[in-house]
């Protein structure tokens, strides 16, 4: 059992009517990720798939956009946390009447997932009295659909674009209006009662109508299947909770019906309030999946692994590797602007995604060291897996002295220091692989060579002494956070890259966090993945107290802002969340920063 952090706060909004983005809990099936806000609204849910149209949409657009509120209708207090070991999320709310709680699921099965969306919410009394009001209205999704409802049988339908569903709810809530503008209903909690509220829906296809006795047990199924996941996991040592709270979250990016690993599950929360740098990042990133994926090998999530690795290499099997790709392996769309006035008035809100059409070596890197991973875990690729793997090989050869995009995906291709760095460890862990009998040999000769020579680039053009530090790309005056990762993957001598750690310290620390890059603080704010991946570095060099500091300074920073969901950024000064949530990287990065803390193999 773990312990979760624990969030008190009074569950205020902004004058625009916004939460701060760690006042949202995750909750996910395996194929949709609703968010839930620390006042009892669910803002953030889009049906069935993490990357379909949001049927709830409120966390873009707090004035018009869709949302499933319960809250106390007096003033009242908040203190929330998962349930240990589960995706299950309570939040207490106490009045000056009584306590209740509020569980809440995206409901699955002892089977697995539901072959429907099931988002079920249970009210339980706890103390006194409290009485609740409850609003449901459904996104317009940029004035393109106007939802309504309709009378089949016995059920009220709404319809909202391709979805139907239908609002269950336990006989003591009181409906008050019900229209094609959503549904108000009131309900009161005594101590030992409880009411249960639910959307049942789908896309174009039929609809289940399961009793809400049924819906309401399947809470506690569904919590006993997540607590029944994390307790297989393999971590024994410090900080068991913060690891098993992180593959939790990046558990609920696992997009069942392929195998595919979203970056994470919203678009366009701004990297800076008020910035333009809002991206859509519910696609499955080659990178994101081959850390995700050593990331859940190194604690003994075989089976999340192979499913994300078989996605990976049918991906690259089926012609021009992507930066990127849908959920279904399809070509990511480019970025379309969406009419909504976006998180706290930050524009522009879009769907799609720039990275679709860019081009990064280190596509190669994270590649070939998943594979590595996987086979030195005692496992096996097949024939055709290794005939792919040996054409990318070739294609990393051909192509490393070639400008590209880097890590972050910048506009201005560049000779980047991380995607040579990247080349060079595609190269030397296909020479392993062929070592270990896991590829055909053919070309091995060629690989070694071509390796070296990226080697002696990277030493020639990319190593500034007099800054004491591998630079952003040659002839820059940049220090890039990313080149910490290069420790993992065992390049170079622990000189060069333990003087690369002290400058990115020096240059773009901010307190207990880091910048990606010389000059990001201008527009974004700190990357939480960079402050792990230092602490992993340090840990690897043998700085293990430095390490073990930064970690418990990041750590303790983020537990006292939320539930254990974490975005992809931090204001290193208020310490609020920035960027899309909840973020893939960050979790796995903390994953391989406690893995490698605690001595656990890479």
């Amino acid at each position: 059992m773990t312990t979760s952090p624990q969030q008190t706060c009074g569950a205020t909004r902004d004058a625009d009517g916004y939460l701060p983005i760690e006042e949202y809990g995750a909750l996910g099936d395996g194929r949709g990720i609703a968010l839930s806000g620390s006042d009892g609204s669910i803002d953030w849910w889009c049906v069935p798939n993490m990357d379909s149209p949001p049927l709830f949409d409120r966390l873009l657009s707090a004035d018009e956009g869709g949302r499933f509120e319960i809250t106390p209708d007096i003033p009242h207090t908040v203190t929330r946390r998962y349930r240990e070991g589960s995706n299950v999320l309570e939040t207490v709310f106490t009045t000056e009447t009584g306590r209740a709680t509020l569980v809440e699921s995206l409901n699955s099965n002892t089977a697995g997932r539901l072959p429907w969306a099931e988002l079920a919410r249970r009210i339980e009394g706890v103390e006194g009295r409290v009485a609740f009001t409850i609003d449901l209205r459904f996104s317009r999704q940029a004035d393109t659909i106007n939802p309504y409802l309709s009378r089949r049988g016995r059920h009220d339908i709404f319809h909202a674009g391709h979805v139907l569903g239908l609002f269950l709810r336990t006989d003591n809530v009181r409906i008050d209006r019900m229209d094609d503008t959503g549904i108000a209903a009131t309900v009161t909690i005594n101590t030992g009662e409880r009411a249960t509220l639910a959307i049942v829906a789908g896309e174009d296809e039929p609809l289940i109508v399961p009793p809400i006795a049924d819906i309401d047990a399947r809470i506690d199924r569904s919590d006993k299947e997540w607590r029944d996941w994390s307790s297989l996991l393999h971590h024994d040592g410090a900080w068991r909770p913060e690891l098993i709270r992180s593959a939790l979250a990046l558990k609920l990016l696992l997009y069942s019906p392929t195998g595919a690993i979203a970056a994470a599950a919203t678009s366009s929360l701004p990297e800076k309030i008020g910035g333009p740098k809002n991206w859509d990042y519910r696609y499955a990133w080659i990178r994101d999946a081959g850390y995700t994926i050593k990331a859940f090998l190194r604690i003994g999530a075989w089976g999340e692994a192979k499913a994300a690795l078989t996605w990976l290499l049918k991906r690259l099997g089926e012609g021009q590797p992507q930066v990127c790709y849908t959920l279904d392996g399809k070509e990511v769309p480019p970025p379309a602007e969406v009419d909504v006035p976006g998180y706290r008035n930050s524009k522009p809100v879009v769907m799609g995604n720039l990275a679709g059409d860019q081009h990064q070596h280190g596509i190669y890197g994270d590649i070939f060291e998943t594979v590595g991973r996987f086979v030195a875990c005692g496992n096996i690729i097949d024939s055709q897996s290794a005939e792919t793997l040996s054409h990318l090989a070739d294609e990393c050869a051909d192509r490393w002295r070639l400008k590209d995009a880097g890590i972050w995906e910048l506009e201005e291709p560049q000779h980047y220091t991380m995607s040579k760095i990247s080349c060079w460890q595609a190269l030397q862990r296909a020479i392993e692989l062929v070592d270990e009998g896991q590829m055909p040999s053919t070309c091995r000769d060629r690989w070694e060579r071509e390796r070296t020579r990226i080697a002696d680039w990277i030493g020639e053009h990319c190593w500034s002494e007099k800054r004491g530090a591998y630079l952003m790309y040659p002839g820059a005056d940049q220090i890039d956070a990313s080149i910490a990762l290069a420790v993992r993957f065992k390049f170079d001598g622990q000189d060069r890259l333990a003087r690369t750690l002290d400058a990115i310290d020096k240059e773009l620390g901010r307190g207990a966090f880091h910048y990606r890059y010389t000059g990001a603080a201008k527009e974004e704010g700190c990357f939480l993945a960079c402050t792990f991946w230092l602490v992993e570095a340090r840990a690897l060099l043998g700085q293990h107290d430095r390490a073990e500091a930064t970690f418990t300074a990041a750590m303790t920073a983020l537990d006292a802002r939320g539930v254990g969901t974490y975005a992809e950024m931090i204001d290193p000064d208020t310490h609020a969340f920035l960027g899309n949530t909840p973020q893939g990287l960050t979790h796995l990065a903390i994953i391989q920063a406690i893995a490698t803390l605690t001595g656990r193999e890479l």
